[in-house]
């Protein structure tokens, strides 16, 4: 599992890698099919995810054209996507309109880096209003807790097109990122 984890870190970065170091064809084949279901396919987590957040904390996936992943088709459309676990295992949760379409599962999860946020994330220009009334929010929130919101986890993707109609996406959601794998063409 480290050698996996190493590779995927060398090939996010840019480096070359071959198939013989990396084979994602076999991580593709050794995932099962999610037999998950939801009632009415709505996400019971999404409630307290969204309870402190004035916007969905979820990072917003465009797609442009099919993804495939075994039998499950991803047809193309704005899908907010939400790792959960489910018995021990983890999944992605494509949504659309509040409502769950897709659920893919995840071969890897691990930490975010440290200072992964800061160094890819753009800090937004603000004006003198803006950050005096945001220094005026913080400055309430010290004296009255109820008044401060917790800030909304960070979000991250990367997709990485890999060789033989493999696509890697790795979604980084606060803490940790999470590793799917896909196919451009179907089998």
């Amino acid at each position: 599992m480290k050698k996996i984890i190493l590779l995927l870190t060398l090939i996010i970065l840019g480096t070359t890698v071959s198939a013989e170091d990396f084979d994602y064809q076999q991580i593709y084949r050794d995932l099962p099919v999610p037999d998950v279901k939801y009632i009415h396919n709505i996400d019971p987590g999404e409630y307290y995810d969204t309870e402190t957040s004035t916007w969905s904390p979820y990072p917003l996936f465009r797609l442009v054209a099919p993804l495939y992943f075994k039998s499950i088709t991803i047809e193309p459309g704005y899908y907010l996507l939400t790792p959960r676990e489910h018995k021990g295992d983890w999944y992605i949760l494509f949504k659309e309109a509040g409502r769950i379409k897709y659920i893919v599962p995840v071969y890897n999860r691990d930490l975010t880096p440290v200072m992964f946020y800061d160094e890819n994330l753009p800090k937004p220009e603000l004006k003198f209003s803006q950050r005096m009334h945001l220094k005026t929010l913080d400055f309430i929130g010290r004296f009255v807790p109820s008044a401060k919101r917790k800030p909304t986890p960070q979000t991250y993707l990367e997709l990485t097109d890999l060789d033989n109609n493999f696509i890697s996406l790795v979604i980084y959601w606060g803490n940790y990122r999470y590793y799917t794998i896909f196919r451009t063409t179907q089998l």
